[in-house]
């Protein structure tokens, strides 16, 4: 896919529901053959958190709502501060793209640490800076498109480009030590699609129908680390509609992503399973008419886990978890403000050997939350934001944990 930033795609998929299409913002120098662009954002949030108090009844394993003190931050929200360089040129009848996307924030993070963990709010401290877009594409609109490098992954991609807390902060994890990022609803509607070095494959514009294929760096999951076959993702979608001129817009689409993960050699223990498969699929629609747009999203599978890919896969033994989840979102724009309601839900049922202990796990059950959105169009460079954040993380054994979330600052895309 021929694209100046990802960041800029985001907010045309999330914000206004138009097809993925290169970015309109950024700043174009002519270099002999090459166009070279810079494009990215800064943004800034206060966010306000509220807990319920730490307990034996509170503790939920894998929950993505806090416990404790309540807290204040000045943070990142979703999505980090970003600066991403782009060079196009045509050569030999190939499109030609390459691009490397640097994400710093506003936030502190522990010194060695990774700079989307927690963070370290204390004097002398410096952000991180995460380089997660490291790719070239080469293609030609008659048959698509290949891509090699570190970019966004297909599974569960445009899930997260619809969610309205994409130009926001969603559920703010870690508040009283922001990282450089927010959840949004990572965990909490759907599995978060990450940032992988791959090599895919994507079709030829076909009438509003788009394939994509590809190859992915096998990732680990918790004991099994040991890989001998790459990770696949593929995904199918078809968009309809130009905003500018037709009265009904959209996009449908399906993905799905699967991968072998093993222990390594002599390594199980007695009853452990070897290895595993995982896979799960997705699918979403959106719509928009005139000023309302409407995100109808849905996922499923076993051996992938919830929050992230192959996070809380399986159990001790190896035996898988079905993981399913979804949101479904509403906005309607009246001139410059766009009032948003979401609510979505991830659940992680435990494995068939984890039944018998039910009534004692504090296994995760389930992540969900609701959120009321505004989002304000300053200038075309400047969206002020404000949210209210409902987040409640439930366990197997019924202990629960809610968190209450309240945020008002801004983003900046050049």
């Amino acid at each position: 896919m021929n694209t100046r930033t990802k960041l800029a795609i985001a907010v045309s998929a999330a914000m206004w529901m138009v097809p993925i299409s290169r970015a309109v913002a950024g700043i174009d120098v002519q270099a002999g053959d090459w166009k070279i662009d810079f494009a990215g954002n800064v943004n800034a949030f206060y966010v306000g958190t509220s807990c319920d108090n730490a307990s034996s009844t509170t503790v939920v394993a894998g929950g993505l709502a806090c416990t404790g003190d309540h807290s204040t931050s000045i943070r990142n929200g979703l999505l980090p501060a970003a600066l991403v360089f782009s060079a196009t040129t045509r050569q030999a009848d190939l499109d030609i793209d390459v691009t490397i996307g640097f994400y710093p924030g506003i936030n502190s993070d522990l010194a060695g640490g990774a700079v989307n963990g927690t963070g370290n709010p204390s004097a002398l401290q410096s952000p991180g800076i995460d380089a997660r877009q490291v790719y070239f594409t080469f293609g030609d609109a008659s048959w698509g498109t290949v891509k090699m490098g570190r970019d966004i992954g297909l599974f569960g991609k445009d899930a997260i480009l619809a969610d309205m807390t994409l130009l926001g902060v969603g559920t703010a994890l870690g508040n009283p030590a922001p990282s450089n990022t927010s959840l949004g609803r990572i965990g909490i509607g759907y599995i978060y699609t990450d940032w992988e070095p791959q090599i895919t494959y994507t079709t030829a514009n076909l009438g509003g129908f788009t394939g994509s294929f590809g190859i992915f760096q096998p990732l680990n999951g918790g004991a099994y680390t040991s890989h001998n076959s790459p990770q696949i993702q593929a995904g199918l979608a078809f968009a309809f509609g130009d905003p500018k001129s037709d009265p009904l817009t959209g996009k449908v689409w399906f993905d799905v992503v699967s991968q072998q993960l093993k222990l390594p050699s002599n390594t199980a223990g007695p009853g452990q399973s070897t290895s595993f498969t995982g896979t799960e699929v997705d699918g979403g629609v959106k719509l928009g008419v005139s000023g309302f747009e409407g995100v109808l999203y849905g996922y499923t599978g076993k051996g992938v886990g919830t929050i992230g890919l192959y996070v809380l896969a399986t159990s001790a033994s190896g035996d898988t978890r079905k993981s399913d989840g979804g949101y479904v979102q509403a906005t309607y724009k009246f001139d410059k403000l766009k009032v948003g309601l979401s609510y979505g839900i991830s659940d992680l049922k435990l494995a068939d050997d984890e039944r018998a202990g039910q009534a004692t796990s504090t296994l995760v059950k389930s992540n969900k939350s609701g959120v009321v959105g505004l989002y304000y169009s300053l200038t075309k460079s400047i969206t002020l934001v404000g949210e209210y954040i409902d987040t409640k993380a439930e366990a197997w054994n019924g202990n629960s944990a809610t968190q209450k979330d309240f945020a008002l600052g801004g983003i900046l895309f050049f």
